[in-house]
């Protein structure tokens, strides 16, 4: 079986693939093909991955291109990791709002509406490409920011996909630490929106430990999460990091006008991987990695990828159709569940009901992500209008209007659709 890496020149890659080298024979993965628009970068982060893929175990072929089309040809799964504009993008979005005191964000907020304008079209052209040219059954598994958006949005066009993000297996590590018990144990009830989640259970071999862990660890994650310890009592539930830009807005924008960007950072750190990558004698993925932020990515990735392939119905934190998960929003949103995976994808297993605290603010954000794939697609300046006037953190008419009118500005030339 062929497996295409989208967006191939990330510094992730060499994680992804060190994963790949281990797994590739039950994956039944015999070809590889590394895609990225970055002839130089993907020259080097492949190189370097595929060095780190053959020495865990990786006998296949490994191919790099720039043709989409080629890439994807034949492929029965096919991994999006892209970011349109870079991180010249992500700086812009990350300040522009912050002139109008909203937080600065990439995937949360007016931030994240701008990479989603920006990224949303490119993943239906890429996503177009699979129907044409990849294997009938392919899965299309969506690492891509904002996860939610782009995901719903690639369902709504009737592709075979599935999003998934890092911030349930990070928990489940975490946990598992604390406990000194093997992550497998341990089984979230995780639940919400991509980047807008709570844990509210927290199960070793069936037992709810939850409260053992807010009673002897409360003030380590209160420290993790930069959020008060009586808040989890409040809220009964462990929010998860981005919740932060919720409850603690105006702390943040407090912080991040007085702070570099997490732009800069990153494009600090990938500078100093990039050298690391061009080593030929580099055959493990550096330490210097785990500080570019998506810890366990790579691994929820093939976890899902092992599932999916085999049908073994293990269960995974995925973003899917609600399908009546979360019966306070329609069937159609996209939600952040434990879901059983089979090879048909993924079934939302049933989830208690969420208190009106977490449900109010779970079915704001989804109207507003319903929108913003709606304007993503049309590029409709009344849509994206009412998207960001239906964001909790916006809501106002007069930022709304600058953040738009400045989004769209400095975002033009990815954003086609908006060009009259």
């Amino acid at each position: 079986m062929k497996l295409a890496v989208i967006g191939a020149g990330s510094t992730y890659t060499p994680e992804l693939l060190e994963g790949l080298g281990r797994l590739a024979g039950p994956l039944g993965v015999d070809e590889i093909s590394l895609h990225d628009v970055d002839e130089s970068r993907l020259a080097v982060v492949g190189a370097a991955a595929e060095r780190i893929a053959r020495a865990h175990g990786y006998r296949g072929e490994v191919r790099r291109t720039e043709d989409l089309a080629e890439a994807v040809y034949g492929a029965g799964f096919v991994l999006l990791q892209i970011r349109v504009g870079g991180q010249a993008a992500r700086r812009l979005d990350e300040t522009i709002p912050l002139r109008c005191g909203c937080v600065g964000q990439e995937t949360t907020g007016a931030g994240g509406f701008a990479k989603a304008l920006r990224t949303v079209p490119v993943v239906l052209d890429i996503a177009d490409a699979v129907r044409r040219g990849a294997a009938g059954d392919a899965w299309i598994v969506d690492f891509t920011n904002p996860v939610g958006i782009v995901t719903r949005a690639l369902l709504n066009q009737g592709h075979r996909a599935i999003g998934l993000c890092n911030v349930a297996i990070g928990f489940q590590r975490c946990f598992a630490q604390w406990l000194e018990v093997a992550p497998e144990r341990v089984a979230l009830g995780h639940a919400g929106l991509n980047h807008l989640t709570w844990i509210r259970s927290v199960h070793v071999d069936g037992d709810d430990v939850l409260p053992r862990l807010l009673a002897e660890h409360g003030d380590d994650l209160a420290a993790m999460l930069e959020m008060p310890r009586a808040l989890f009592d409040t809220l009964g539930a462990i929010p998860s990091y981005y919740l932060r830009y919720y409850y603690e807005h105006d702390a943040v924008v407090a912080e991040q006008r007085g702070a570099r960007t997490r732009a800069d950072e990153v494009t600090e750190i990938e500078q100093r991987l990039l050298e690391l990558y061009r080593d030929p004698m580099l055959r493990d993925k550096p330490p210097l990695l785990m500080q570019r932020g998506g810890a366990y990515y790579s691994e929820a990735a093939l976890q899902l990828l092992t599932s999916l392939h085999a049908g073994d119905r293990a269960v995974h934190v995925v973003d899917v159709r609600n399908g009546g998960a979360l019966p306070h929003l329609s069937d159609e949103a996209v939600v952040e569940v434990p879901a059983r995976v089979t090879r048909d994808g993924a079934r939302p297993l049933a989830v208690p009901p969420m208190a009106p605290h977490l449900a109010g603010l779970v079915a704001h954000v989804a109207a507003y992500e319903e929108l913003a794939v709606e304007a993503a697609v049309s590029g409709d300046r009344d849509t994206a209008l009412r998207a960001l006037l239906t964001h909790p953190l916006i809501g106002q008419r007069a930022p709304a209007e600058q953040l738009l009118d400045e989004i769209l500005a400095a975002n033009r030339a990815q954003l086609p659709a908006f060009v009259s």
